[in-house]
């Protein structure tokens, strides 16, 4: 009897002891499990990552969001509408306002459902859960991942109000790929503020949440998603939230969906991304909400698009030339207005299976205005004569000869220019040699009147800044354009004529602030002088003279506006490589550029006023008009 005592006492206590050792195990278990928890606070205490937002200069043209993985904006409760939230809550977790953060009730429910069915068609997540399991957690479905999930919704719950879980959930869950939150989902898809869509619209967004991948309205997965969004709206009148006829009435509306968004104005946006990585940094900027204003006026940016394309299709006809850009700039100011930096950047390369390298005649990518390498032509020859004038020369006075002119040997070969159509015109004053364009006389303007070196340093000042050799390098070719410039340098340089003799860098970016609205930086460009007004006003006066230019270009020529002063001078390059038409007033300056990406000759005789002429004319015209 004694031993059956023993026994049962030895196996009660290896019951205890193993009873310890397992709640031990218990301990040590969920110790591991939750010793790297993430505490629910971090909501209170960080924003969620937002992505960076680039307006024209009003803020109300979004033209391109800066973002990592997660494109989100962020938007309070207050202004989320009852719909969306009703639609989530009746798909998502009917019983969210009564549970404590996971909802046994559900669990039993689905538990029922899936064993009926013999599927595990039925979840029990609650908002809090899906908010854990979205923000902290992996995916994969373990059995720690699921203690560390239900432990943290819990704790959520207990110390956040249900309204204030909800407005993160909404902020936090995704709507599409890389699409985050609901408002980001409604500009996304409707084009327009959250608290602005439909009850039809609200239930579509509901839906996606479940698989956002799969029934992101970009995917090939439309009737599902449809299908799935009448199964929001029934839900929604199963809860009391709308009638069975409000929901009928919704199911049978059309839902139309914006187009997959592309960048606005590409080149321009791609031009101001490099300044704020410059400024900012990636990282910061793919989290931070950052709202950048720039100095885009996308009107004018719209027109310049539409000008560009339908006037390269005709200049592929007729000249065999297939690419162009255009920079427009306010001139007292430096704001870029526009820019083109090719004719249609969402176009294939051009011909078919080119290197984009060396082989295209047209490369969507390449952003001609503030990458290009381009020689100017004619174009640059204003540089020249305005150091010329700085110098004490006048405009009408009887100072060049044009005529047949051997310059020396440069390069081992003598110098000997021909004007355009091969003749000579004998004695000019320096206002109809430049608005002639005549060669001869622009070379020895440089030679003996404004000298190459100070021309380079003119030119500089202004704003030129690949004139990087020495000007023996160049020689006496370089009034003909025979260095290499680009072209938001170029109407950045002709902005001084029209601004006084002013100088003002480009500006692209106005202000930045951050996603509270706190203002991190404002333009404080400021002018600096680098000719004189008398200078400035000689230059306005010879480049806009109508008359000199007409024995050459002809009285109604596509380089005379006759309702505004504009100074005006067109470039080709040799072998008719480049066109070029630069031209400034006091309420705009326009540089267009025309040609090929791979340097192949343009056919015809192809002249700046013939391939950039055009383009320019009538972007100009539009501008003055937009503008005054």
């Amino acid at each position: 009897m004694k031993k059956q005592k023993n026994k049962k006492h030895l196996i009660f206590k290896i019951f205890l002891a193993l009873s310890g050792i397992f709640i031990l195990g218990c301990f040590v278990f969920l110790f591991l499990i939750i010793r790297d928890f993430p505490r629910p606070e971090v909501f209170a205490e960080t924003s969620m990552s937002q992505n960076t937002n680039i307006y024209d200069r009003t803020g109300e043209v979004l033209l391109s969001s800066i973002y990592g993985e997660e494109k989100r904006k962020y938007v309070k409760l207050e202004d989320i509408p009852d719909v969306l939230k009703e639609a989530i809550i009746s798909t998502e977790d009917a019983n969210f306002y009564n549970h404590i953060g996971i909802d046994f009730t559900g669990i039993l429910r689905a538990i029922k459902i899936n064993l009926k069915t013999f599927s595990l068609s039925q979840g029990a997540s609650t908002l809090d859960q899906q908010l854990i399991r979205s923000t902290f957690l992996s995916k994969e479905k373990t059995a720690d991942r699921k203690i560390k999930e239900i432990i943290l919704a819990l704790e959520l719950d207990r110390r956040y109000e249900k309204d204030q879980i909800l407005e993160w959930y909404i902020n936090q869950v995704p709507f599409g790929i890389n699409i985050y939150g609901a408002e980001e989902a409604a500009n996304t898809y409707f084009k327009k503020s959250l608290k602005d869509i439909s009850l039809e619209e609200a239930a579509t967004l509901a839906a996606i949440v479940q698989l956002p991948s799969y029934y992101s309205p970009y995917s090939n997965h439309l009737e599902d998603l449809f299908e799935r969004k009448d199964y929001v709206l029934n839900r929604m009148a199963a809860e009391n939230y709308i009638t069975e006829e409000e929901a009928t009435l919704a199911q049978e509306k059309e839902i139309v969906f914006n187009q997959k968004p592309k960048t606005k104005a590409s080149h321009f946006v791609t031009y101001v991304k490099q300044q704020l990585v410059e400024m900012y940094g990636n990282d910061f900027l793919e989290t931070k909400g950052l709202k950048i204003y720039t100095s885009l006026d996308y009107t004018l940016q719209e027109k310049a698009e539409e000008i560009v394309k339908t006037r390269v299709e005709e200049n592929s006809y007729l000249y065999d030339t297939y690419n162009a850009s255009l920079v427009a700039m306010d001139p007292e100011t430096g704001e870029i207005l526009t820019m083109i930096g090719s004719a249609d950047p969402f176009k294939d390369p051009y011909p078919e299976n080119c290197d984009p390298s060396s082989t295209c005649k047209f490369v969507p990518s390449f952003n001609v205005a503030t990458l290009g390498n381009r020689q100017p032509g004619s174009s640059f020859k204003p540089f020249a004569y305005a150091e010329a004038f700085i110098k004490g020369y006048g405009p009408d006075t009887t100072l060049v000869k044009d005529e047949y002119t051997n310059f020396g040997s440069y390069g081992g070969v003598d110098y000997t220019p021909q004007n355009y159509d091969g003749r000579y015109r004998g004695w000019l004053t320096l206002r109809s040699a430049l608005n002639q364009s005549l060669n001869i006389p622009a070379v020895k303007v440089i030679l003996n009147l404004a000298g190459i070196d100070d021309t380079v340093k003119l030119a500089t000042k202004m704003g030129i800044t690949t004139l990087n050799q020495t000007p023996n390098y160049y020689g006496p070719a370089l009034v003909l354009g025979g260095g290499e410039v680009h072209l938001i340098d170029m109407t950045s340089a002709y902005s001084v004529f029209s601004n006084g003799g002013y100088k003002v860098p480009p500006v692209s970016i106005l202000k930045i602030e951050d996603a509270n609205g706190n203002l991190l930086y404002s333009n404080t460009n400021t002018p600096r002088k680098v000719i004189s007004t008398e200078v400035a006003e000689t230059m306005m006066n010879v480049l806009s003279d109508n008359a000199a230019r007409a024995p050459m270009f002809g009285w109604n020529s596509l380089l005379y506006i006759p309702s505004y002063k504009v100074a005006v001078k067109t470039g080709t390059t040799q072998d008719f490589v480049d066109g070029w038409t630069m031209g400034t007033c006091d309420l705009v300056t326009v540089g267009v550029w025309a040609g090929n990406n791979d340097n192949s000759p343009m056919k015809n005789n192809a002249l700046g006023t013939s391939v950039a002429g055009p383009i320019w004319n009538e972007f100009i015209t539009y501008a003055i008009n937009y503008l005054r």
